[in-house]
């Protein structure tokens, strides 16, 4: 039976077998920026460490990831906690992974495991490639006005659906300018990615930060430059694949990330900050600068730490790749620009 692919999207993704849910995680299927390299990790925790200057290095100092896969950018955050010299933050986290997934077995006990935000955070929330995850709807144009589009859910063939509601309606209308509602001469016409859900999403995970910082890190797109053509994708075994929402791939699209920041910043009541990867990275000291060759000559295994840190940036802030990525920063309380001041 054809669900609205809001539905066929929840039931593929996390459902009792869906994608996220059972097997091997996000790092088995796609490279994200917390599983790419140590230096996004190192970058969030210089983050960290000036947020918590900011809040008067509060106690307990909360870390929640929301849509942490296996807890991979909480163990590396906690590691860096522990190694930092003359801090008291490693005593002072509080570590919360938000999943859906059973907690592995292998995560280390300090770390907690739940499927739902807490509420009360005072430090830093972040979201790494969480929304671009968030079921959405899409929408065509018919010759009566816009319209679901429905998916078999087995086959990913699409059928067009009932009317829009007049809350996805009026997203659309805002958020997702477009020609007037009208086939084409193939009969296919623009796809709109209703992101309303997403917005909800960032918002209801926003109101849990009493005073620090959502963090949301996403590949999306602006209101002047949505794609015609939507962005709605598969992934599997690190391929792209079509998106058929059988449980057997992710399906993804990339987030209206003005519309998602707006959403928060009505919740949080203060302004957000949103910048590319590339540019909160090197705000975060790391710059991918390639090390002087003469390093080689003095120290060669220095040398090759360093070009291997180095390409390592690199590939996180390569415009082209995850450096294209989106920061939204959503402060509760605190000051951005000191945060990310260089």
């Amino acid at each position: 039976m054809p669900l609205r692919w809001r539905d066929a999207m929840d039931r593929a993704l996390y459902g009792p077998d869906g994608f996220f849910v059972g097997g091997a995680g996000p790092a088995g299927h796609f490279r994200t920026s917390a599983h790419a390299s140590p230096a996004f990790a190192a970058a969030v925790f210089r983050l960290v460490s000036r947020l918590d200057a900011a809040l008067g290095f509060p106690a307990p100092f909360d870390l929640v990831d929301v849509g942490a896969g296996r807890g991979e950018l909480l163990v590396a955050l906690a590691t860096l906690a522990d190694e930092a010299a003359g801090s008291s933050l490693s005593s002072r986290l509080r570590l919360t992974a938000v999943e859906l997934a059973p907690r592995p077995t292998d995560l280390p006990p300090a770390i907690d495991w739940t499927t739902e935000a807490p509420t009360g955070i005072t430090g830093l929330l972040t979201a790494t490639e969480w929304l671009d995850n968030v079921p959405l709807d899409v929408a065509v144009p018919t010759e009566d006005g816009w319209r679901y589009q429905l998916v078999d859910p087995h086959t990913g063939e699409e059928t067009s659906g009932p009317p829009l509601t007049r809350e996805d309606l009026t997203w659309l209308t805002r958020w997702h300018p477009t020609t007037a509602p009208a086939p084409t001469i193939t009969g296919l016409g623009e796809r709109v990615e209703v992101g309303r859900g997403r917005d909800l999403a960032w918002s209801g995970v926003v109101a849990r930060v009493s005073r620090g910082m959502a963090l949301g890190v996403d590949y999306g797109h602006l209101r002047g430059a949505r794609p015609a053509a939507g962005t709605l994708t598969g992934y599997r075994g690190g391929r792209q694949v079509p998106p058929v929402p059988d449980g057997s791939c992710d399906v993804t699209a990339h987030v209206a990330m003005d519309s998602v920041a707006a959403a928060g910043e009505r919740v949080a009541g203060c302004a957000y900050t949103l910048m590319s990867q590339r540019e909160a990275l090197r705000a975060l000291g790391a710059d991918g600068g390639r090390p002087p060759l003469s390093l080689a000559g003095t120290d060669p295994a220095g040398y090759l730490r360093a070009l291997a840190a180095a390409s390592a940036v690199a590939e996180l802030t390569d415009p082209a790749g995850l450096g294209g990525h989106w920061w939204l920063l959503q402060p509760v309380g605190v000051a951005v620009d000191a945060l990310m001041a260089r």
